[in-house]
């Protein structure tokens, strides 16, 4: 699974990069460009209205559960949508619900070929990463980002401590190539 954090993922850590393509030699383009997240979160809510959150799982499902957007890059998305009077919000306790206006209808007509590009992309990245990771491999990835997580929030690491985190890290690299 790819983090959640910008277009690397989760900002809870990061995964393999290469979902995104762009990054290195042989690799396809990527599947949002700038600009792609907001014609997508637009098109979900046209759906149906949504929450924030329902927004970001629905485009973890999109994605297979490879790629997930931090709330970091989804909420500013959707005050701008909100701001530009595409989408328009209603408070529901401590929660945002988000419909479609009729703006945001014309918007997303207006921009048929450019989404229909980006779903193509989406597509095709989905398809060369197949399925979602398996629930065990997902498990460990959290894992591993979790006890980072605890020990630099311990405080500053000595000398030793990187080394052998860092061995530690580089050897997990090298049986997981391998394997």
């Amino acid at each position: 699974m790819v983090g959640r954090g910008g277009w690397h993922g989760r900002g809870r850590g990061h995964g393999p990069g290469d979902f995104f393509g762009g990054r290195g030699p042989g690799r396809g383009e990527r599947p949002l460009e700038q600009g792609d997240l907001k014609w997508l979160v637009l098109a979900l809510i046209s759906e149906q209205p949504r929450h924030g959150y329902e927004i970001i799982r629905a485009i973890e499902e999109e994605f297979g559960g490879h790629y997930v957007p931090s709330p970091g890059v989804v909420y500013p998305t959707l005050t701008f949508l909100d701001e530009t009077g595409l989408v328009e919000s209603e408070a529901q306790g401590n929660k945002k619900l988000y419909r479609i206006t009729s703006e945001g209808q014309a918007a997303l007509a207006e921009n048929e070929g450019p989404l229909t590009a980006m779903r193509e992309r989406m597509n095709e990245a989905r398809n060369r990463f197949g399925g979602p990771p398996a629930p065990e491999l997902r498990r460990a990835m959290e894992n591993l980002r979790a006890a980072i997580q605890v020990r630099m929030s311990k405080g500053e690491l000595s000398a030793e401590s990187l080394a052998a985190i860092t061995a530690a890290l580089d050897r997990a690299a090298s049986e997981i190539e391998r394997s």
